[in-house]
């Protein structure tokens, strides 16, 4: 009988042990999928559109009405190791000065270096990458830690 018990705590520990090796993911921010993003037409859509079609942005440009960016990452954590960045997606649309959609565009993440995933736009001047970029490039840099000591 006590054989038995030994096998089965055994047979459990094994059990415990691979469950908590197993990777927990956790998604954070806000990003439209492609989808919806289709429902986005440069030259056509306006601001008072995009609320209703993809929804509000994680961060808007620093001045009004200057960009909507939707920001997005999903981290990975094994075990008792530090979470680790798997995935960063950054939406920026822009607007022309009469509040008309004039560029969308998804940056992401390759091998720690920023990389355009798409692009739509009705103009060939493309204004706001420098911010794109310093926001990809900030994320992750600082853990939730750093705020509460």
């Amino acid at each position: 009988m006590s054989a038995i018990r030994s096998l089965m705590t055994l047979a459990f520990l094994a059990v415990l042990g691979l469950a908590a090796c197993s990777p927990i993911e956790r998604n954070h921010g806000y990003v439209p999928s492609n989808l919806e993003l289709a429902q986005v037409v440069p030259g056509q859509t306006t601001v008072d559109d995009l609320p209703g079609l993809i929804g509000r942005p994680s961060a808007q440009g620093l001045l009004t009405g200057s960009g909507w960016y939707y920001v997005g990452s999903r981290w990975s954590r094994l075990g008792a190791a530090a979470p680790r960045e798997i995935d960063r997606q950054v939406v920026a649309i822009s607007f022309a000065p009469n509040g008309v959609v004039s560029n969308v565009e998804r940056f992401g993440l390759e091998r720690g270096r920023v990389v355009t995933l798409s692009r739509r736009i009705t103009d060939g001047s493309v204004t706001e990458i420098s911010l794109v970029r310093q926001i990809l490039g900030n994320l992750g840099n600082f853990q939730a830690g750093d705020f509460i000591e």
